[in-house]
């Protein structure tokens, strides 16, 4: 990959293992919005970024200021994971396993983005029992009524809202789980900055003291929160598709399907749980397909 200053934007070619549809529309962020094929706009760090896409070219700008190589380091190299290696992810996870290959072949260009652990806690909390543009939707809301400009709503500026404050914004029943999480993080029971410091196990167990956290949405904050890459998110649609390539359509336990994990992928598991979900999402009949 190279990048380089082109009038205000910055222009990569020769991208790897790198698609901006595939990486937005995966499950793991909801603040972006398709313009058309290959174009997004997506929201991080309080800034509006504009992506486009063709091949393996493509260009990133803000639409009010310069975007200049050293800023573009600074904040979207390590969002987009791009030092990574993901052609030695991808052969590390699909190596003598066919089912895990066909997932990777299915969307190559997915790369798990390093996102704001506290933006992604109240998120996947939303994300409960609620589809993709309704979860867009409340985030919008939540962000238009106490957020400054962009940027998502800090803690502090969440610290008065109450059940029916949220409730108003559209988060239905998880109104109080949302109260509850800003109490857990203004007490300061866990962190909201990546802290490896503190062991999966236990950032694990402090997650699920939050109320409506459950194992899948724990999972998903440990991944897409804080980068713990030995998680495994497990929702229908990873277990349909566990059970019937890796069980042989056996009912399986989430405990088994994340031992299985663990012993299979290691700290790789997040990436092949990536592949795996939006695989099986995006193409219903590949649980037929062992």
């Amino acid at each position: 990959m190279v990048f380089s200053n082109d009038g205000g934007k910055v222009k990569a070619v020769n991208l790897q293992q790198f698609n901006i549809g595939e990486i937005l529309e995966c499950g793991q962020c909801f603040r972006f919005e398709k313009i058309e094929e290959g174009f997004y706009s997506l929201v991080a760090f309080g800034r509006v970024l504009f992506v486009k896409q063709e091949g393996d070219c493509a260009e990133f700008w803000y639409e009010d200021q310069k975007l200049d190589l050293a800023e573009f380091n600074e904040l979207w190299a390590d969002y987009f994971d791009l030092e990574r290696d993901y052609g030695a992810v991808q052969a590390k996870i699909a190596t003598n396993d066919p089912i895990m290959q066909r997932a990777v072949d299915f969307a190559s260009g997915i790369r798990l983005l390093n996102q704001d652990p506290w933006e992604i806690l109240l998120s996947f909390i939303i994300s409960q029992n609620n589809r993709i543009p309704q979860i867009k939707q409340v985030i919008k809301n939540i962000c238009d009524a106490y957020g400054t400009n962009a940027a998502f709503p800090t803690p502090e500026q969440l610290r008065e809202v109450v059940a029916e404050d949220f409730r108003a914004l559209k988060t239905g029943f998880r109104d109080k789980y949302l109260v509850d999480a800003v109490a857990h993080v203004l007490a300061g029971n866990f962190p909201v900055q990546r802290d490896e410091t503190v062991t999966t196990a236990d950032l694990r167990q402090r997650l699920l003291a939050v109320k409506g956290i459950g194992e899948k949405v724990a999972h998903c904050i440990l991944l897409m929160g804080y980068g713990r890459y030995d998680s495994f998110p497990v929702d229908v649609w990873v277990q349909r598709v566990m059970e019937r390539l890796y069980f042989d359509g056996d009912k399986t336990s989430v405990a088994k399907m994340h031992a299985f994990a663990s012993e299979r992928w290691g700290d790789h598991a997040a990436f092949a749980n990536q592949y795996l979900f939006h695989y099986i999402r995006m193409n219903p009949d590949a649980e037929n397909q062992k």
